[in-house]
């Protein structure tokens, strides 16, 4: 029995902290997703993912990404990526396709998914990969601050690693609608607003110039747009002709408002789906 307050109070802390996490099993897959309350790396047994060679129109980001992560899993330097620009343009298909690809070559290489709510746990889980005999790409998708959000914070742990450093095994990709990972009226407002414009916003600006590559994603063009659609179509086996693909394809994008390489998709979808194909992938 336990009469000593002090003991009480250890007891009840010892009680109501989380129980270390175990070490997981990389050599389970290839791809995690990292959740909190409790910390814990779930393996992905299936990676929803396109093959590289269907993505049209990013030639040079797809070539500067591929050969980064080629030298990262090597053992070599190798840059923390920022993939910001149009939406639906294949950023996050991309880094997905990448690893693919590359893991096929270099089978210690993994991927972790991190929520950008998850952010300020990201301590504890570099704690877990630095120790690991395995190379991991850290992957935040759809990363952006609003005002007074404080996870940019988290996010240097990342980039600059603190005292400690970036774990050697680590590489972080993220995806943005915007280059700089904050709305620009916020930039605008916080520097018409602020004592010292050039200092309100430096901090959070500065986040985008810690990632050594900057790929950009632009909207695409009609040619682009077919092109993708074309590309779907001969690998999943649809069959149809020049004129019709290209005049339901066109409805298909003026009806959404939009042309991208997800409306591509999007219609490809429903055209596998018309002609009875079963798309796997």
């Amino acid at each position: 029995m336990i009469d000593d307050p002090m003991d009480r109070i250890a007891a009840a802390l010892e009680r109501l902290a989380p129980a270390p996490l175990a070490a997981p099993d990389f050599s389970r897959a290839s791809a995690f997703v990292w959740h909190t309350e409790p910390d814990r790396l779930e393996p992905v047994e299936h990676v929803s993912r396109i093959d590289l060679s269907l993505l049209v129109g990013v030639t040079r980001s797809r070539d500067t990404l591929l050969a980064n992560t080629e030298q990262f899993a090597k053992g070599l330097p190798a840059n923390n990526a920022l993939l910001w620009g149009a939406r639906g343009m294949g950023k996050s298909s991309l880094v997905k396709a990448i690893h693919g690809a590359v893991h096929a070559v270099h089978e210690d290489l993994r991927i972790v998914e991190l929520q950008r709510e998850d952010l300020p746990s990201v301590g504890r889980l570099l704690n877990i990969l630095r120790v690991a005999p395995y190379r991991f790409v850290l992957f935040c998708d759809d990363l952006s601050f609003g005002h007074d959000d404080a996870h940019y914070k988290s996010l240097k742990a990342v980039l600059d690693g603190g005292i400690e450093g970036r774990p050697d095994n680590v590489v972080l990709y993220a995806t943005s609608n915007r280059r700089h990972l904050m709305p620009r009226d916020m930039i605008e407002n916080e520097r018409s607003s602020a004592i010292n414009p050039s200092e309100a916003v430096e901090e959070k600006v500065s986040l985008s110039d810690r990632f050594g590559l900057w790929l950009g994603f632009h909207p695409c063009d009609q040619d682009q747009y077919l092109a993708m659609i074309r590309g779907y179509c001969d690998a999943y086996g649809v069959d149809i002709d020049e004129d019709t693909l290209r005049a339901e394809a066109i409805e298909w994008q003026a009806t959404r408002g939009s042309r991208s390489g997800r409306v591509a998709w999007q219609y490809f979808t429903d055209l596998a789906g018309r002609r009875g194909v079963v798309i796997s992938g």
